[in-house]
């Protein structure tokens, strides 16, 4: 089979898709991942070892990874996990802490994460087989609202909390609205109940430490209609088929059918 080149980066059901979404949609990894992988050699398609990520592939190409075959995607399966504090949402880490990876149960395929969570956070982290669709629900386009439970110590003031709302700007980086309520004061401590939706590296505690107040716990208990619940830290769930498609529409369903 000839391998079709495509600069547009357009994927057309009639020709097949892009080489670096097909590994995604497998759960291998994400498409920039894919694309590393790509220039690092380690990808072979139907006998020829890819020099570019601009290659569209169909059901029936034979697809190579490291020398070993390349399953056609399952099914889109989501799941919710409570992240302990103390793990690196990372599949490995240069400096040899543990990672939520190698703390998963056992029963569990596969998967990447929904974005991250900060190594002293803890909570909902959304875990997926399907990298596009984590692609999909970490754009803040998606609009899905991240909401945290947050100690910290010092005595925040509600019209600075308030002020939020219209979002702020800490040594350059711009903050978008993020809310912020105080739920109560205990002696030099108090939890907030805090309501992002772009999720920037370590956002809310930069914006915290900024107005003078150290975060001391953070943790995630929502990440848009997906909730933390009773599960327990270290625990997996995994969302129903039928609540995925009510959350996700029909059309990332679509998508993962196999032609």
């Amino acid at each position: 089979m000839t391998l079709s080149p495509d600069a547009s980066g357009a994927t057309d059901s009639g020709k097949g898709e892009r080489i670096a979404k097909r590994l995604a949609r497998a759960g291998l990894c994400s498409r920039r991942e894919a694309e590393r992988w790509i220039a690092d050699g380690r990808v072979v398609v139907d006998g020829q070892r890819l020099t570019t990520a601009a290659v569209l592939v169909t059901p029936a190409s034979l697809i190579l990874v490291d020398g070993k075959p390349v399953a056609e995607p399952d099914r889109t399966r989501l799941w919710r996990y409570h992240k302990p504090a103390g793990l690196v949402t990372s599949h490995s880490d240069p400096e040899g802490r543990p990672t939520v990876f190698d703390h998963l149960p056992a029963d569990l395929p596969r998967v990447i994460s929904v974005g991250r969570l900060d190594l002293g956070s803890e909570g909902l982290l959304l875990l997926t087989n399907d990298g596009e669709l984590a692609r999909r629900l970490e754009l803040p386009a998606t609009g899905w609202v991240r909401r945290y439970r947050v100690r910290v110590h010092g005595t925040p003031d509600k019209a600075q909390l308030a002020g939020l709302d219209r979002g702020i700007t800490v040594d350059g980086t711009v903050y978008g609205p993020i809310k912020a309520v105080l739920d109560r004061q205990q002696g030099s401590n108090a939890w907030l109940t805090v309501s992002i939706k772009e999720g920037k590296n370590r956002e809310i505690r930069r914006v915290m430490e900024h107005l003078g107040w150290t975060v001391s716990r953070l943790i995630r208990i929502a990440f848009g209609p997906f909730q933390l619940g009773l599960l327990n830290p270290g625990e997996a769930d995994e969302v129903a088929g039928r609540v995925l498609k009510e959350q996700l529409g029909q059309d990332h369903a679509h998508h993962r059918r196999a032609p």
